[in-house]
């Protein structure tokens, strides 16, 4: 009988803790989401204007100097920008509620004067600080705030990007790879969703493209696929070096943030006007649709790799993800297109495998192929990820994530991310 109430009371237990969470879940994913909307439309909308008024590219380095600005005197303590949010999880690291509006504004502006940024490293910090301030009010203890952060931050993905599978793994899974917060996985998968019915409700589309034709599933489509994968998990590495030395460079060259960040915007200015044209200043969304219906440079890659990192090196702000995304496919459509084999197919691949090499996280990965591409190709895309996961070493995106077990080995190693750069 004694153990009959027991289980009673602890069935109790557990229906009240995930009814909490279903209402913190719907709570947390409608105003991330209308917060989303509002951002998402604002982007769009400072694209627009620059793509119908190119000279606004000038005043990049006035728009610097008003983010240096912002930081410098109203943060007022060092910008660690998604690091901060997964170091508040990981190690309980205070958010300030100033990182919203500040990573908003911020983004804003780099987009509209021609900065070469993405905006999900934006919507991850936005997202993870309205958790963070709720969490807060709400007056949760450090377990369960850590909780809504991880909520609000696959929100704020999913508002942008219209992926809540993904957005759901991706917010437990790029903290500490190899150890996920699964208690945290109905209140995500519910912020998740419902932030994506909000988007729907204004009018915002998922992410997805059509791959036309796909390989059959032969030892030499195989190998190829496996070559492209190596080939991603290589070019991960040295997106993720170059970011990092990039900003190195700026920090030992120019001290003074002001300075640092008008110097970034010379040369991102510098290097358009030799280009010819802005296919790579703002997120270029545009340009990856293209390897999936028509025809991209060869070097498209290198150069958004070096305007990315320079533009964030310098102090702009924006996120990585969708120039990383850039990177896979445009690197991937050169790999198709040089081997003769289905360019738009290969452009996919390389999105999904440059993506897992610089976050570290296989999971998402696989349910973010899925989700823009569907289920057609799937052994291909395991196939890749797992490739490029293993040969990605430990560099990432942002230092504060941690690989808690080994690449090569089942051990636990507990290391972070290498971006130390000489």
């Amino acid at each position: 009988m004694g153990r009959v109430i027991n289980y009673g009371k602890h069935l109790l237990d557990n229906i009240v803790t995930f009814c909490k969470w279903v209402i913190i879940g719907i709570f947390i994913g409608v105003i991330v989401g209308l917060v989303g909307v509002s951002f998402h439309e604002a982007l769009v909308i400072c694209d627009e204007l620059r793509e119908d008024n190119q000279w606004l590219l000038y005043l990049l380095p006035v728009g610097g100097l008003v983010i240096a600005f912002l930081y410098k005197y109203w943060m007022k303590q060092k910008d660690k920008g998604t690091n901060l949010v997964l170091a508040a999880i990981a190690s309980g690291e205070e958010i300030t509620p100033k990182l919203a509006p500040l990573i908003y504004v911020a983004t804003i502006i780099t987009h509209l004067f021609g900065g070469s940024a993405g905006r999900e490293g934006a919507a991850f910090q936005i997202g993870g600080c309205i958790g963070n301030l709720f969490g807060r009010w709400f007056k949760l203890d450090n377990s369960d705030k850590h909780t809504i952060i991880m909520c609000g931050m696959s929100a704020g993905f999913t508002a942008l990007f219209g992926t809540p599978m993904a957005a759901a793994i991706f917010s437990m899974e790029i903290i500490s790879v190899g150890v996920m917060y699964y208690g945290a996985l109905v209140p995500c998968v519910i912020a998740s969703y419902v932030s994506k019915s909000v988007a729907q409700a204004f009018s915002i589309e998922p992410v997805g493209y059509t791959i036309s034709k796909l390989p059959e599933f032969t030892i030499s489509s195989v190998l190829r696929v496996a070559l492209l994968a190596c080939l991603c998990a290589m070019v991960s590495g040295v997106f993720c070096y170059m970011l990092h030395w990039t900003g190195k460079r700026y920090r030992t060259y120019f001290k003074n943030p002001f300075i640092r960040i008008v110097a970034g915007a010379g040369i991102v200015i510098l290097l358009t006007l030799i280009i010819g044209d802005q296919r790579y200043n703002g997120s270029g969304t545009a340009m990856i649709a293209r390897c999936f219906d028509g025809e991209v440079p060869y070097l498209a890659f290198f150069w958004k790799m070096l305007f990315t990192s320079l533009t964030l090196g310098a102090g702009y702000k924006g996120g990585e993800i969708v120039p990383s995304l850039f990177v896979g496919a445009t690197f991937g459509w050169t790999f198709g297109d040089l081997m003769g084999f289905f360019p738009a197919f290969t452009a996919g691949m390389g999105m999904i495998g440059v993506f897992c090499g610089v976050t570290n996280c296989p999971i998402t990965s696989l349910l973010l192929a899925f989700e823009m591409f569907g289920y057609q190709g799937a052994e291909f895309v395991i196939l890749i990820v797992a490739i490029s996961y293993m040969l990605s070493g430990y560099y990432g995106l942002y230092d504060s994530q941690k690989i808690m077990y080994s690449k090569m080995k089942t051990s636990y190693i507990n290391r972070r991310i290498n971006n130390k750069v000489s």
